[in-house]
């Protein structure tokens, strides 16, 4: 969501920060700011809207100064609309103290309440400006600012990343970690600290990682960690498992296009070094053994995009292996008393390993005492470490907003990780064997249909003047249709909505009419003719359809307007090829409306809260 980024050290200046934020920009982003430390103090700028090439080198408006360091931020409007006064860092009644913060402050109202009761005025509508408050409080009478830092906190309820700066101690940074990331890394000359590493790895590729409970004082030759209470911390260092360059669109317009076309890597690099083909086997090495065997049944919890997977993974995990699965959305799983039987798996699904609904949902389910995997894509990332064990998708940097190359990297591995279940549950060695080469010819199977681009596009333009869109798909296929739709509504900011074929003759068929087209997916063999009887009633209605089907299926050809034909491969894995055109569809409506596919409005990439 809202992104931090943080430099002590030597050649501070904004344009060092902005730097910093941009490479964060893909989180989503309604506002941003920079405050630096230097010359008589703490210089502030804030602007509404997207960072552009147009902004002065130094935004401070202080010509010639030497600064010692800064802290800057984009902002996701959540409490206040995006204005100039809401926008971070934040300052203090005195001008001395600067905050940056992700998160949000669930007691804001009652510590707001007592600092205005206090003589404290504020300037903005945000739950975030109680913090450089609160400070300020604590600091009267005192000069000890990491105390003050720490009362601070501990009375915060709620998620926060933070960065401050202070103009008493200039060349320092505090941080501090609750619920939402914070990374620090050491440069030639500074220190850094963000919140995603994709905003250090042009400095660094090494970077230690926050927890919850944990803060750190950053200064020019490096930082010390502790707890809330001020005890030391001892970090392991990780490395950073992309380069500055996998950031880049790498001569591509959009960085939505780029994952498109990155996904038949992107599913190589899923499946390397992960099938046996002696024994028909999965190989998954983040994971003991033992567990899965004595598994009984799973539950996936997961948000968005991830949650549409893991639909596809309850069927693939039923079908494959034998094992009952459930499905909770991140956001509903801790409020709803789940019942976790003995022997339950959790499976928690994220692309950035940072979703704060999914992370809680991992939390509540340990508590409980079941065992839980993450599936991630993210190294390092908050759910990942806070799983203890699972499977990395591997799939690079996932700039765009709205999911791609993550998306069948996660059906990539689920597909595995039911054929490594399965064959512990009775599947056949042959059985395991076709499953195998069938996911070994997906990477060539999607490169074939990125050839389609233009003949995609074509049939983009064609529809891409309609407001309403219905996506229509059976068993593996309905949670493809939710996808679709959802990639749409993303993008384009076009009503869509993703249905059960089989569910249309009770309410949905009432919207067909000629202006909404129906993308019906179909490629299925086992349910291919339930799902062509659905087409004919959209057809008889007046309903224009567009058609995901195997190539071959002249029948369903004949019958719709517009038709794109997926390779053959089995039913579990038509998911993986299905959702190819179905994002180039999105994709060439939603430039042809003129729209930022990269960073739709009111989205962001990794949600860090509620």
């Amino acid at each position: 969501m809202c992104g931090i980024f943080g430099y002590v050290g030597d050649g501070a200046d904004a344009k060092l920060l902005i730097e910093g934020l941009k490479r964060l920009e893909y989180r989503g982003y309604d506002s941003w700011g920079v405050c630096l430390g230097g010359g008589p103090g703490l210089h502030l700028h804030r602007e509404v809207g997207r960072i552009t090439a147009a902004v002065a080198e130094d935004v401070t408006g202080v010509k010639g100064a030497a600064f010692w360091g800064g802290i800057s931020h984009t902002r996701w409007a959540t409490h206040g609309a995006p204005t100039v006064p809401n926008a971070h860092p934040h300052m203090d009644c005195t001008g001395r103290i600067a905050v940056a913060h992700n998160g949000i402050i669930e007691n804001h109202l009652e510590l707001k309440k007592r600092l205005l009761e206090q003589g404290h005025g504020f300037s903005s509508d945000t739950d975030s400006e109680v913090i450089p408050h609160l400070i300020e409080e604590f600091l009267k009478g005192s000069d000890d600012f990491d105390a003050a830092f720490r009362s601070t906190l501990r009375l915060l309820t709620g998620t926060y990343g933070i960065a401050v700066v202070w103009q008493g101690d200039p060349g320092r940074i505090r941080v501090a970690r609750m619920g939402s990331p914070m990374v620090l890394g050491k440069a030639k000359g500074g220190t850094l600290a963000a919140s995603d590493p994709a905003a250090l790895v042009a400095h660094t590729r090494d970077v230690i990682y926050l927890e919850d409970g944990e803060s750190a004082v950053l200064s020019r030759d490096g930082f010390t960690t502790c707890t809330l209470e001020g005890d030391p911390v001892s970090k392991a260092v990780h490395p950073i498992s992309f380069s500055a360059r996998d950031i880049e669109r790498g001569g591509y317009p959009t960085f939505m296009l780029k994952e498109i076309a990155d996904q038949p890597e992107a599913i190589r690099n899923a499946l390397r070094g992960r099938m046996v083909r002696s024994e028909g086997m999965a190989k998954l090495g983040g994971i003991e053994a033992d567990l899965l065997h004595r598994v009984q049944r799973c539950h996936i919890i997961a948000c968005g995009t991830s949650w549409h997977a893991g639909l596809v993974g309850k069927y693939l995990l039923e079908n494959l292996a034998h094992l009952p699965t459930q499905v909770s959305h991140g956001s509903e799983f801790r409020y709803a008393n789940p019942v976790l039987e003995k022997d339950t798996l959790m499976i928690a699904i994220s692309q950035s390993g940072e979703t704060a609904d999914t992370l809680a949902g991992v939390r509540e389910a340990r508590i409980r005492g079941a065992d839980v995997i993450g599936i991630c894509n993210v190294v390092g990332s908050s759910i990942a470490r806070e799983c203890g064990r699972g499977i990395y998708i591997h799939a690079g940097p996932e700039i765009g907003v709205a999911s791609t190359k993550a998306f069948t990297g996660q059906l990539t591995m689920l597909s595995l990780l039911a054929v490594y279940m399965g064959r512990m549950r009775g599947m056949s060695l042959r059985d395991g064997l076709l499953y195998l080469d069938a996911l070994e010819r997906l990477p060539q199977q999607t490169e074939a249909l990125l050839t389609k681009r233009e003949e995609v596009r074509r049939i983009a333009l064609r529809y891409a003047k309609a407001n309403n869109f219905l996506y229509v798909g059976r068993f593996y296929e309905y949670p493809v249709a939710l996808e679709g739709a959802l990639k749409l509504k993303e993008i384009s900011y076009i009503h869509a909505e993703g249905i059960p074929a089989a569910e249309l003759k009770h309410g949905p068929i009432a919207l067909v009419e000629a202006c909404v087209p129906t993308v019906v997916i179909s490629a299925q063999e086992g349910i291919r003719d339930k799902t062509m009887n659905n087409a004919h009633e959209i057809k008889a209605r007046g309903g224009p359809i567009i058609a995901v089907a195997q190539e071959g299926d002249t029948e369903l050809a004949d019958l719709v307007d517009e038709v794109i034909f997926i390779p053959r491969t089995p039913d579990p894995f038509v998911p993986i090829l299905d959702i190819i055109p179905l994002q180039l569809l999105a994709y060439y409506i939603a430039t042809e409306r003129g729209c930022d596919v990269d960073r739709p409005r009111h989205l962001a990439k990794s949600v860090t809260v509620e």
